[in-house]
């Protein structure tokens, strides 16, 4: 089974577009599959607009404060049920194809975890100010050359892990804002899971 996790943070504006997108493309492509929204502390309608919306298999868990998009990844992957376990963004920065794709690779290979990266392919930061795409790109390297970071991109909104992966790495990971995707990276590598790539782009 695949879970398909969401973190969101007061999203009532795009969540009626994002709960009919996710759950037409999932009942299109996948037969056994769960949209989990892990809602960090949302002040607006967020959850309640999830609880009742009526659509299948998707469900919500919630905790009352904000404490950050690391928290609510790190609560939805220890909350989810799924073999194959991916988070991407409420607002779907990546599309929905790329969710089969990376499903597919995780059925083809060895890899415990797999990570969604930018610097794949030359489009990977089309739609990106200058002025981002220099910050993201002076992150990596920073992380390269300062953290022992070995992939091409840690900061990628969209990532999947196993089942196994997924409880052992994020029963110990702490970050709960910025940075947490590297911890949780690092922390996989050290285990001694073996990580692969995708190429992804903003679409």
């Amino acid at each position: 089974m695949l879970s398909l996790i969401i973190p969101m943070y007061n999203e009532e504006k795009i969540l009626p577009d994002t709960l009919k997108t996710l759950s037409g493309y999932m009942q299109k492509n996948f037969d056994d599959y769960e949209i989990l929204f892990s809602d960090d502390g949302s002040t607006d309608r967020s959850k309640e607009i999830v609880e009742s919306c009526g659509l299948p298999r998707v469900r919500v868990i919630s905790y009352e404060k904000n404490r950050g998009k690391g928290c609510a990844v790190r609560q939805g992957m220890l909350a989810a049920k799924g073999d194959v376990r991916l988070f991407t963004d409420c607002d779907l920065a990546y599309g929905t194809d790329v969710i089969r794709t990376l499903y597919d690779k995780f059925t083809s290979s060895s890899c415990d975890v797999i990570l969604g990266s930018r610097n794949l392919g030359a489009d990977g930061y089309e739609g990106y100010t200058v002025l981002r795409r220099l910050a993201s790109k002076t992150y990596i390297k920073v992380l390269c050359l300062l953290g022992g970071f070995k992939l091409s991109d840690s900061q990628c909104g969209f990532k999947a892990f196993s089942a196994e992966a997924a409880e052992k790495v994020f029963a110990e990971c702490e970050t709960d804002g910025f940075a947490f995707d590297f911890e949780a990276i690092m922390t996989a590598a050290r285990m001694g899971f073996s990580i692969g790539e995708i190429p992804v782009k903003i679409v």
